[in-house]
């Protein structure tokens, strides 16, 4: 298993961090899709007992990020095409109005940041870089809405579509594209345009499950 593990034994959220190594291991692809996670196997590299272990399983499948099957135990979720679209039409209906509230309470710094995420992304030329900067560069410009239910459900949606987005980047022209569409969005939070910045934020989305449908289907 390509797990970043380490000892956590004497650890009092031991779950929450075998959780947050499964979670990136997945997203990144380090875990690939139908692979087995065998408890015994994650509590001897995390030397802890089973009982954080489950824990962080339970919380995964909660995400849906693993499933349990008969006889196998857990396993890696796959994604079919249509659970795909169903993610991005509900991100194309969320983040438009996430942005739309933020915009008015986006500070400097906050732009600040955004922009260095955005030069990031564009000079990135390690693909295994462009889904978190990608992933940074649009949570900075949400964090300024408050809306901290929303954001959780749309952390839910990232991780399980950014695999696939990662594949969608490298490829196809989705990177030169989505820098593009960066430096639009980032530009019209500047000028403090909130339904501009919507609207590019749903035409960004709506591009990027486009351009994965295509390619999926090939």
């Amino acid at each position: 298993m390509k797990i970043q593990a380490y000892d956590i034994s004497k650890t009092a959220s031991a779950a929450t961090l075998i959780f947050d190594a499964i979670r990136q291991a997945i997203i990144t692809g380090d875990l690939a899709q139908g692979e087995p996670l065998r408890q015994e196997d994650i509590a001897r590299a995390f030397n802890v007992s089973r009982i954080p272990v489950r824990e962080a399983l339970q919380k995964l499948e909660q995400h849906g990020l693993i499933v349990s099957q008969r006889y196998k135990g857990a396993v890696v979720a796959g994604l079919s095409l249509e659970e795909a679209t169903e993610i991005f039409e509900f991100r194309a209906l969320l983040e438009p109005e996430v942005i739309r509230r933020a915009v008015p309470h986006m500070s400097p710094q906050v732009l600040q940041e955004a922009a260095r995420c955005c030069a990031a992304f564009g000079n990135a030329e390690d693909p295994m870089q462009w889904g978190d900067l990608n992933r940074r560069f649009h949570t900075t410009l949400y964090a300024a809405s408050g809306l901290a239910y929303h954001l959780e459900m749309l952390n839910k949606a990232m991780d399980r579509i950014d695999p696939y987005l990662r594949a969608q980047l490298l490829l196809s022209d989705g990177m030169q594209r989505a820098n593009r569409e960066h430096l639009m969005i980032v530009d019209a939070c500047k000028s403090g345009q909130a339904d501009k910045a919507a609207d590019l934020t749903r035409q960004h989305i709506l591009g990027a499950q486009e351009s994965l449908s295509r390619h999926w289907q090939k």
